[in-house]
């Protein structure tokens, strides 16, 4: 699997410095939390965080790899082959899969979805600033070098209020 440099720029101005996954793409969403310690792949096809960058709170994120019996919305991922959520973000991401029911890796599924990941960023700080300061939007970049242009980028994204979501996790 081949990692780059990442980051995850709030629209706060708050950076978090990682190394990237999945697809190495630049994503903007609005960045919310998640304090399940299972369920991840779940969470990543659930279409109630469409257009959401989603940050996991728990140490390890991947240990059990990715099958699509455990897709919140196989119809969504049938119909579109993507799942449905703009970013995800993560402590650690566990170095193998150890499930008998894994047909892939975290890494995998994201990149065939088009989908950013990062991780080796503190989370928790994380999480604290969107407890206290609410969900806000976000970006995961790889252009490490350019965080003045993502942070442009992610204040002039719309806001998720008002934004009419449904065709992008609608079954077609």
């Amino acid at each position: 699997m081949m990692r780059w440099p990442a980051a995850l720029v709030l629209e706060n101005g708050k950076t978090f410095r990682g190394e990237g996954f999945g697809a190495r793409v630049e994503s903007i969403g609005e960045v919310v939390f998640n304090t399940s310690i299972t369920g991840y792949q779940e969470i990543l096809s659930d279409p109630s965080y469409c257009g959401q960058i989603v940050v996991m709170t728990a140490t390890q994120i991947g240990n059990v790899g990715t099958n699509r019996d455990d897709c919140e919305s196989n119809r969504l991922l049938a119909s579109s082959g993507k799942l449905a959520c703009a970013g995800f973000a993560i402590r650690e991401m566990s170095p193998l899969e150890a499930s008998w029911r894994s047909t892939g890796s975290l890494h995998a599924m994201l990149e065939a979805s088009k989908i950013p990941g990062i991780d080796g960023i503190d989370t928790r700080a994380l999480t604290r600033i969107l407890r206290d300061q609410g969900a806000m939007r976000g970006a995961i970049t790889h252009e490490v070098e350019s965080i003045p242009a993502v942070l442009e980028r992610v204040r002039a994204a719309p806001q998720m209020v008002g934004l009419d979501l449904v065709p992008r996790v609608t079954a077609k």
